[in-house]
């Protein structure tokens, strides 16, 4: 059974940093591609960063500059560093993983990352 488990969401002041992880099990992320979606309160979802099996990565503009997704295969993890953080990055933040064979999807639960002073 395919499982994610997000972690190291909190609340942290504006300009802070955070530093979420996923914890994958029952599949291998190398034969997947990996990702960060988010969603504020009162807003749409939106995919953030994405990181292909090859390291290639992808981000929402939101997040040019001052977040970084990463994978470490060994331990089947994907990481997302956040620096300078805003308000408006408060968001409930979900790993996401596709197969590159099948393209079916898989979710965590997510973690709630506030920004406020």
């Amino acid at each position: 059974q395919v499982q994610l488990v997000e972690s190291g969401g909190g609340l942290v002041q504006p300009g802070g940093s955070l530093r979420l992880s996923c914890a994958a099990s029952g599949m291998i992320i190398r034969n997947y591609v990996m990702g960060w979606y988010r969603q504020g309160p009162g807003k749409q979802r939106e995919l953030g960063a994405t990181i292909t099996s090859g390291g290639s990565t992808n981000y929402a503009d939101s997040m040019k500059g001052r977040f970084t997704i990463s994978r470490d295969n060994a331990k089947n993890t994907v990481s997302l560093q956040m620096h300078s953080l805003k308000p408006e990055d408060t968001a409930v933040y979900s790993c996401t993983a596709v197969c590159i064979r099948t393209g079916r999807a898989y979710w965590g639960q997510g973690t709630q990352v506030t920004v406020s002073s």
